[in-house]
């Protein structure tokens, strides 16, 4: 557990999913899956701010490093998801310097950043503040979602700022803000993508990709991706139920 941002900022192959099931069950089944890691999808699932540590958890229990993607780009919010013992945050819709040296305010210790100091899950509630505050800057991996044309645009700032440790290319939002959605954009959103991850890795940073399906995995990785979400716990879900079903049909035809 204590390896996975040196395990990030190496850009050691990892394979996760988001987990977006708002039960601990879920995360459990998930860990026992093989995955390197789970990102806990506060920004788009019903999931509540205190489930969010009943999440974390029980990925704790499993041993598998648990991230959260925040709702947006409020301090508060990163605080908590780092308070609950989470080991690092994906902050979504970074589109400007700025916003990025915002992330690594809110996430970093003193005097790093202006995280704030308090008695939560992953300081012991308070009995381990000392020893938490030693560690946190140097385990705590901050990421930074880019998705928008105002976010490609301004790339090589973004991956420039001292304290992200890792940009990640969110590719449906991407196509939808560059124009490049459906087959006839797959191009352009290809390109895109790549500007992205060559601007990060030129700048020493990890280059992270959210992949639907793990046949796509292979070609990002080839330009220097090494931090890949696949899919999620309800894609999962939805797919094996579908496919299992349709099984099931073929054997009473």
């Amino acid at each position: 557990m204590s390896e996975f941002r040196q395990k990030c900022i190496g850009r050691t192959n990892l394979v996760g999913s988001f987990a977006a099931i708002p039960h601990p069950v879920a995360v459990e089944v998930m860990a026992q899956s093989g995955l390197d890691f789970l990102c806990i999808d506060w920004e788009h699932a019903q999931i509540s701010r205190d489930m969010i540590e009943t999440m974390v958890r029980a990925a704790d229990v499993h041993r598998v490093p648990a991230m959260v993607r925040v709702p947006g780009h409020a301090p508060e919010a990163i605080q908590a998801a780092l308070d609950s013992g989470a080991q690092g945050v994906l902050v979504p819709r970074v589109s400007t310097a700025a916003q990025a040296q915002a992330a690594v305010k809110a996430s970093r210790y003193p005097p790093k950043g202006e995280r704030g100091v308090g008695p939560g899950r992953a300081a012991g509630y308070g009995y381990r503040i000392p020893e938490y505050l030693a560690a946190a800057n140097d385990r705590t991996v901050v990421a930074v979602q880019v998705e928008t044309a105002e976010g490609l645009a301004n790339i090589g700032a973004i991956a420039a700022v001292e304290g992200v440790d890792m940009v990640f290319v969110g590719p449906g939002d991407l196509s939808v803000s560059i124009d490049a959605v459906g087959p006839s954009g797959a191009d352009k959103l290809a390109d895109a993508i790549r500007t992205i991850i060559g601007a990060t890795i030129a700048h020493g940073r990890t280059a992270g990709i959210f992949c639907a399906s793990p046949q796509t995995i292979s070609r990002w990785a080839a330009i220097g991706a090494s931090f890949f979400v696949l899919a999620s716990d309800t894609m999962f879900l939805g797919a094996g139920t579908a496919a299992n079903c349709a099984a099931a049909r073929d054997e009473l035809a």
